[in-house]
């Protein structure tokens, strides 16, 4: 995979059948396959890697385990947002002790706070971690966006060095366009992968990533051959993927597929409830789905 490119995988966090501890096998095959499907790297503690829903200790074990599989190998970024600023600095000084490429913090969720108690907030945090911090804008699940101003603020600190943005493209193409000196934008815009390469958005993360990693590098390693016909082609596949999870839900429809693809785990931590036999069925019954098993059957090929 050219350097030009940034594809980073927000994984899932694979938990052993009675949810309370991590699946380290699970956790192993899934990253394994991430980097042989061409990902640069990881997202770990997402919103995809269910970080709030987890345990204290599962989530520490999760960093200490997918620092040491991804060190040498991507970068490693971990989230740490959480509803309010005392528990995400709990775990930004957690991390501080270990060895990841970034944190990532969502804008803090379920109270609503205006943009100069986001820019105390993010300031804060910055100013606790040893690691660069990512802003990640997601509002659909937060109920909070980050202004323009609130993030060309941010971008002056010296320890904030980026955003995620999961939100409406129209918005993140103003603030790429405000070019912000030494601040990464990478956007989520899984849907439209192909157009942002060709229109020179070189920086992506997503959550369907963990899926169908393979399709993910070969929609970038077609663009870098200027070949926008076979990037079209992965590009319609990981639509159609992601037309899947999220019409049978996400987490469920994501443990089924990741299990049939040789990745163990459940990924879906309560209170999800698992797909029963015949949902799940339904779901591996999916053309696309049939397809990404027969493409890549399991996580050792």
């Amino acid at each position: 995979m050219t350097e030009a490119f940034t594809l980073i995988s927000a994984i899932g966090t694979p938990l052993t059948d009675d949810g309370e501890r991590l699946h380290v096998a699970g956790l192993e095959a899934q990253i394994h396959d991430q980097w042989s499907g061409g990902m640069t790297g990881l997202l770990v503690g997402g919103t995809m890697g269910m970080m709030q829903l987890l345990a204290d200790e599962t989530y520490e074990d999760l960093v200490d385990h997918s620092i040491r599989l991804g060190r040498g190998r991507g970068e490693v970024l971990v989230g740490v947002g959480d509803a309010g600023l005392t528990r995400t600095l709990a775990r930004v000084r957690l991390l501080n002790d270990k060895k990841a490429d970034g944190v990532v913090a969502l804008a803090p969720y379920f109270l609503k706070f205006g943009q100069a108690e986001l820019v105390d907030y993010y300031t804060a945090i910055a100013e606790a971690s040893r690691h660069p911090l990512y802003l990640y804008d997601l509002p659909v699940l937060t109920g909070t966006k980050l202004s323009l101003e609130t993030v060309a603020t941010l971008a002056g600190h010296r320890n904030i060095r980026g955003i995620k943005c999961s939100c409406d493209f129209t918005w993140t193409r103003q603030l790429i366009d405000l070019d912000l000196p030494d601040f990464r934008v990478i956007v989520a815009q899984a849907e439209m992968i192909d157009v942002l390469f060709r229109a020179g958005v070189r920086s992506h993360l997503d959550g369907i990533f963990a899926a169908a990693p393979h399709w993910v590098g070969d929609i970038a390693r077609a663009a870098t051959r200027g070949d926008w016909d076979s990037a079209a082609d992965a590009q319609r596949k990981l639509i159609a993927l992601l037309k899947v999870v999220r019409d049978r839900g996400v987490m469920p429809a994501f443990t089924v597929m990741m299990n049939a693809r040789g990745i163990p785990g459940n990924f879906a931590p309560r209170p999800h409830r698992p797909l029963d036999a015949r949902a799940a069925a339904a779901v591996l019954a999916e053309p696309i789905v049939q397809e990404l098993l027969a493409a890549v059957p399991a996580a050792a090929r």
